[in-house]
């Protein structure tokens, strides 16, 4: 319980402190007009007041992965929270807040444009597409999330069994979907995001106050923090930082942020909406680490040590080849909570997904927009873009959960990496401490190459050489860092 205390205070001092230094850094100017005034056009630069932006900013970027990606992570330990709060606080909210404000200083654009005004052509197409592939794998993953949790839910109900009601979710989601991606931003995603957001963040107190009240163990930073509880015996580096990538560091952040920088009012708002934001969700990481491991050490009280081969037999519901964290979701809510505090909360965890879908699938079409120079203010024109990522994603709900989750961890780590590789190179164009992007992008570096040399769904080569081919790579890119771009001249000074 200790560490978990000291976890959230670290969080809240991480916002507090270097949040004001990274704020700082980037240079915030309040006169200067935002796109959503200059650039206003009602479809998806309007205006909005920053609590809502904030509200949405923070349920976009949720979605499931601060709850599940957090359950599985801490099966690999008390390092879980380790990652959740250095990775949030120096890594994920850097990553998020620069996205969000170099994009407003480049009138909203989106990743793939960021990454081409500072590393060139190549780079600026090579982003659309991997930006492209992760979009349509988030909006895949979070709609089947979204709709398992509502089957189990549902299951039994007009005598539908768990499979056809799964079948019927999946249908109604992306209904849903479709018509949050085509219609103006401020009609769906304005109006009920706020909500959404505002339960997913009672859904999290909730349980919060469960993990102080309720029996169970915890561990502490002190339980061999750097050895792998991992029931499979994964090694906690890599791997713990792709499963806990929502909560940490998220490239997917990376492709909602501009969404809210063509929102926001004022550039001094950008610290609460974009920093604020990644620190909530690594808040609600934290809480979901710790009700899981609590949680599964109450139903078997025999041995601390049996938490964990306690909470992956709960995930792969005794032996199932898939994991399904929505079970864990559901059974923690329902236990802790009560009957109304479990359905606030699975209504959080639900829209969550959802929301997080629809937006993904908004960003999939703004990015092919932008580097079609398609005009978006005709419905026609988003309904040509939208429906074509909409019959891709529908095609790869077949595929395993499991499989699409860890190719869209990886995927994410890996744009998140890119991203901030060019926010270091911003930021050195205009004489600023790039040391914030720098030092992150080497560590994400390590972690996006190692992983995919050694992962079952990779390379599948040995632990040892991986990792230090990992290193190498860093190397590499720093040394190019140093080389190049130290040495380009200054540009664009007043952005």
């Amino acid at each position: 319980m200790v560490t978990f205390i000291i976890s959230l205070i670290a969080l809240l001092l991480g916002y507090l402190l270097y949040g004001a230094f990274v704020e700082k850094v980037f240079g915030t100017e309040p006169e200067r007009q935002t796109p959503s005034y200059r650039l206003q056009d009602g479809v998806d630069y309007i205006p909005m007041p920053t609590w809502r932006v904030y509200l949405i900013q923070f349920l976009n970027i949720a979605g499931t992965g601060p709850i599940f990606g957090a359950i599985m992570g801490i099966l690999f330990g008390p390092s879980a929270y380790l990652w959740i709060v250095f990775g949030c606080i120096f890594m994920g909210a850097v990553h998020d807040y620069l996205c969000g404000m170099i994009s407003l200083r480049q009138d909203g654009a989106s990743l793939p444009e960021m990454v081409g005004n500072e590393l060139g052509s190549a780079a600026r197409q090579g982003m659309r597409v991997l930006s492209i592939v992760l979009l349509v794998l988030v909006g895949t993953v979070f709609v089947t999330t979204s709709a398992g949790l509502l089957a189990t839910m549902t299951d039994g109900v007009l005598g539908l069994d768990l499979a056809a009601w799964k079948w019927l979710w999946i249908g109604f989601v992306f209904l849903y979907c479709v018509l949050a991606t085509l219609l103006p931003i401020d009609t769906l995603i304005g109006r009920l995001y706020p909500l959404f957001g505002a339960a997913l963040l009672i859904m999290a107190i909730g349980v919060g106050f469960g993990i102080f009240t309720q029996t169970g163990w915890l561990p502490e930073i002190t339980d061999a923090p750097f050895v792998s509880h991992h029931p499979k015996g994964l090694p906690i580096f890599p791997f713990l930082c792709i499963t806990i990538a929502c909560g940490a560091i998220s490239g997917f952040h990376g492709t909602q942020s501009p969404l809210m920088s063509r929102c926001l009012e004022n550039e001094r708002r950008g610290r609460i909406v974009f920093y604020g934001a990644m620190i909530t969700e690594g808040i609600v990481a934290l809480i979901w680490a710790a009700a899981a491991i609590k949680f599964a050490a109450a139903t078997d009280a025999t041995s601390p040590d049996n938490a964990y081969p306690a909470l992956w037999s709960i995930l792969t519901n005794d032996g199932q080849s898939s994991s399904n964290p929505a079970l864990l979701v559901n059974m923690i809510c329902s236990t802790w909570m009560g009957r109304i505090g479990a359905i606030l909360a699975v209504l959080g965890v639900i829209a969550a997904p959802i929301t997080s879908g629809d937006t993904a699938y908004r960003s999939a079409r703004l990015i092919v927009a932008d580097f079609m120079h398609l005009g978006q203010k005709k419905i026609f024109n988003r309904l040509a873009l939208a429906l074509p990522i909409f019959a891709i994603s529908a095609a790869l709900v077949f595929v395993d959960f499991d499989v699409l989750w860890r190719y869209f961890a990886w995927t994410n780590q890996t744009l998140a990496t890119c991203f901030l590789w060019t926010a270091a190179v911003w930021l050195l164009r205009r004489r600023r401490n790039y040391w914030i992007a720098f030092l992150p992008a080497v560590f994400m570096t390590v972690v996006v190459t190692s992983y995919i040399l050694t992962a079952p769904e990779g390379f599948q080569l040995p632990y040892l050489p991986s990792l230090f081919a990992g290193i190498a790579v860093a190397a590499d890119l720093a040394a190019w860092f140093c080389k190049t771009a130290f040495h380009s001249p200054s540009t664009h000074q007043t952005q």
